[in-house]
């Protein structure tokens, strides 16, 4: 097996649910890198080029994938950090790993064979969110399908489960399931908070409970932490109502970093 994450320190894959702007985007990488490099945690930036499964036909999806894997490009490379982002569409994989780090499997695709498949022969490690309608022991399958393809850098990741018509829970067992099949499991604390389709035309949630998720996740063994990232949550154009407000993050990095080390 070939682990990705470090968990020896609190490791944050953090950013923008989507790239809103080029500047916008910049400004959330540099301020969270920043924090990272004085609290000497690994960090890996998040963004999505597109968001192909917005509730509505009319919510804004992001920049086209040219535009999107440029602006991910100078970030990588002008702040000399890692960065992530997913794929919709198997034909995506190929131009995608040229640019990012690690290529991110969104939840409701997690079952895509030809989505998994076309990932793992990129080569680039796999960060694989667990389906909303899936038990955690079910991403063996998931897991097999990667490294059946020849990809052992694997990575899977929690983001509650559905309970209920627009709810979301989240069973922190399903963290421990999943670090079974051994491999680094992540703690979605955002995406956890999430009330698809809540609002009837776009996704409602509520960020006051991010942190304490964040808390039990770390507290079970989750490996690292994912969070969305925005200066006005608010006024975002995606998953506002689920974010961290950029100017709360470090003070909440900092609690949680004490759970981190206290279980560590």
């Amino acid at each position: 097996m070939s682990r990705v994450v470090d968990n020896t320190k609190l490791t944050l894959f953090a950013g923008p649910c989507v790239i809103e702007s080029e500047s916008l985007t910049y400004e959330i990488a540099k301020t969270i890198k920043d924090i990272a490099v004085k609290h000497d945690l690994p960090f890996t930036f998040k963004a999505s080029f597109d968001k192909a499964n917005r509730t509505s036909l009319s919510a804004f999806r992001g920049l086209d994938m040219t535009e999107g894997l440029r602006i991910l490009n100078r970030i990588k490379t002008e702040l000399s950090i890692p960065v992530v982002t997913d794929i919709h569409l198997p034909e995506q994989a190929k131009p995608v790993a040229e640019v990012v780090d690690i290529i991110q499997i969104p939840a409701f695709l997690c079952r895509q064979t030809d989505l998994l498949v076309s990932a793992a022969y990129t080569g680039k490690p796999v960060l694989v969110k667990k389906g909303q309608f899936l038990a955690p022991w079910d991403m063996e399958n998931v897991v097999q399908k990667i490294r059946n393809s020849g990809n052992d850098k694997i990575m899977l990741c929690e983001r509650g489960t559905t309970f209920g018509y627009n709810t979301l829970v989240v069973d922190m067992t399903s963290i421990v399931e999943m670090k079974k099949l051994g491999y680094p499991v992540i703690f979605d604390a955002t995406h956890s908070v999430q009330k698809p389709g809540g609002k009837g035309d776009s996704t409602g949630g509520n960020r006051e409970y991010v942190e304490y998720l964040a808390k039990a996740a770390l507290a079970v063994g989750a490996d690292a932490l994912f969070f969305e990232v925005h200066p006005d949550p608010d006024a975002a154009l995606s998953d506002g109502q689920n974010m961290v407000k950029l100017s709360d993050f470090e003070d909440m990095v900092l609690r949680l970093k004490k759970i981190h080390d206290a279980v560590h």
